[in-house]
């Protein structure tokens, strides 16, 4: 019997799914057979699925790294629904007596899945119990956080490819709903996958009515959104930046007679299963979320989605308005836009690494002796986080070195060669950083068509307006040019005299949005293109070798 044919058979026996879409099927066979793979595909098209087949055909229990409670707590209950093998959780919000049942199971076999964050994983005894119960997949759920979330607040992401191999390796299954080109390439490098298979779905998601709107002032803003919330019909979801934001806009539509409620990380476990609940089963029309925690709410009959302020990038701002219209049906995706909060995410990207912290950690392995992270920072006196995202930045400039065990060392790079190296690292990443800040500006305050432009963002190249966007709708959006219909720069490797290699993601008209590996997205005037020859084919600028 065929691989094909085995997975079938388990995901109707097992999970009762009739059908596998192509690409459920394709991602699944690579996996089953011992490759990475990374998965890039909507909301709604059964993403866990493609671990949760190919476990039941592996040795050993498949771990599943996924980064909020509520998340594990969903993915848990879905496969007690469907009656698949036992799936176990190990947190911190759990009970102790929880967690203890959930180490035995793993030590006895009974458990299939394992869910865990990524912080319990710098946990070397952690580690050291599941190495011993020989996992079969090693899953990261939500991958695009090792790219968004790992360089800065939750730098344990990047860990996970050490971890990996302190597993020996088992295959790696990277799942994601969105991911635009240098977030994959993010993703590929810190996980450390090999020979990796991918699996990347179209990005349209033409159900979705797509519009923006450019406020003036807070106020101003804060009355249109709380209008469209109550106007709007359906299940919504209303996104703020702050936790104080959230509960002021819910107790704002509570008054004017809609059934809302705020959910976010302040808010108790048990406040935030009774918000999802309330939801889930309709007794709530809106939750008013942060975005970091909107992850754990999963409904397919969303009618519209409204931000209430500007995400740091349009990867943040796919994912979020994925969770609309996951039915199929029209629904609303509304990004409410003011100048300053721009500024905010500026100011946030304008941290650098602290030299003095990358020399106390260099200076803890001076010896020339291997250490854990932990007898790090207490040889470093540097704080875990400061500690994590030093290693991290010192590894990639290739002064500090991990073995199977977790335990770093110095490779023997000179201190201030080593500082200088990872410095560098950090303002390359500062500027891609910034430079999505401006592609999801643009997306704001474009009068021309939003879908052509946020699927150019992910290297979709549709020539023609999409028609139904705001802008589209207004007549504002402009026609293909007479050689963009099927212009033969899309996709095209190129060369530019300062930023480097780079790839055409858009050509529009007037301009041209091109990704450069070290600089992040950067958009061009055509006439200073063609007037000053800043772009040429790669394959001519590297005499003949093409790129990627």
């Amino acid at each position: 019997m065929s691989t094909r044919s085995d997975l079938s058979r388990i995901a109707a026996d097992s999970f009762g799914w009739s059908h596998l879409r192509p690409e459920q099927i394709d991602a699944m066979e690579h996996a089953v057979h011992g490759r990475d793979v990374l998965a890039v595909l909507p909301t709604g098209s059964g993403k866990s699925a493609i671990y949760q087949v190919p476990a039941l055909l592996r040795d050993g229990p498949t771990v599943v790294v996924s980064p909020l409670v509520a998340l594990q707590h969903d993915q848990r209950e879905g496969l007690a629904e469907s009656g698949a093998p036992d799936a176990v959780a190990v947190n911190s919000v759990q009970r102790p007596g929880e967690n203890r049942a959930a180490w035995e199971a793993l030590d006895d076999g009974s458990a299939e899945y394992v869910f865990l964050a990524p912080e319990q994983l710098a946990n070397d005894e952690v580690v050291e119990r599941i190495r011993e119960a020989g996992p079969g997949l090693f899953v990261v759920d939500e991958a695009h956080c090792v790219s968004e979330w790992g360089h800065d607040f939750r730098p344990d992401y990047l860990r996970l490819g050490s971890v990996v191999e302190r597993l020996g390796h088992p295959p790696v299954i990277a799942l994601t709903a969105t991911a635009a080109p240098p977030v994959r390439r993010d993703i590929v490098e810190r996980l450390g996958l090999r020979d990796h298979h991918e699996v990347v779905a179209g990005f349209d998601r033409p159900e979705l009515r797509l519009a923006a709107h450019h406020h003036a002032d807070a106020d101003q803003r804060r009355a249109e959104v709380e209008q469209r919330a109550v106007e709007l019909t359906g299940p919504g979801l209303v996104y703020c930046a702050t936790r104080k934001d959230t509960t002021a806009y819910a107790e704002a539509l509570a008054a004017r007679g809609v059934s809302a409620a705020a959910y976010h990380a302040g808010l108790s476990r048990a406040d935030r299963a009774d918000v999802h609940e309330r939801f889930m089963d309709g007794r709530l029309e809106v939750v008013v979320a942060t975005s970091a925690f909107g992850m754990g709410i999963d409904k397919p009959d969303v009618r519209f989605v409204l931000h209430a302020a500007t995400p740091a990038s349009l990867d943040a701002y796919y994912q979020e308005i994925g969770r609309g219209g996951r039915d199929g049906d029209p629904a609303v995706a509304e990004l409410h836009h003011h100048a300053q909060d721009l500024n905010l995410q500026r100011f946030l990207t304008a941290r650098r690494p602290k030299p003095d912290a990358l020399r106390a950690v260099l200076a803890a392995l001076g010896d020339g002796k291997t250490r854990t992270p932990k007898e790090i920072g207490d040889a470093s006196g540097v704080s875990p986080t400061r500690r994590t995202s030093a290693l991290n930045l010192l590894e990639q400039a290739g002064a500090v070195a991990t073995d199977a065990d977790g335990r770093s060392r110095a490779t023997g790079m000179r201190a201030d060669e080593a500082v200088e190296r990872a410095v560098e690292i950090a303002e390359h990443r500062r500027e891609t950083v910034r430079s999505r800040i401006e592609m999801i500006r643009g997306y704001a305050e474009t009068t021309d068509c939003r879908r052509r432009l946020l699927l150019g963002y992910f290297g979709e190249q549709h020539a023609q307006p999409c028609g139904h966007c705001d802008n589209c709708e207004a007549g504002t959006s402009r026609e293909a040019g007479p050689t963009e219909a099927d212009d033969p720069g899309a996709q095209e490797q190129v060369q530019h005299p300062e930023w480097g290699e780079g790839v055409v993601m858009s050509t529009e008209r007037d301009r041209v949005t091109v990704l450069f590996a070290e600089h992040g997205y950067k958009t061009l005037a055509l006439d200073a293109v063609r007037e000053n020859d800043l772009l040429e084919p790669a394959a001519e600028a590297t005499n003949g070798t093409s790129v990627g």
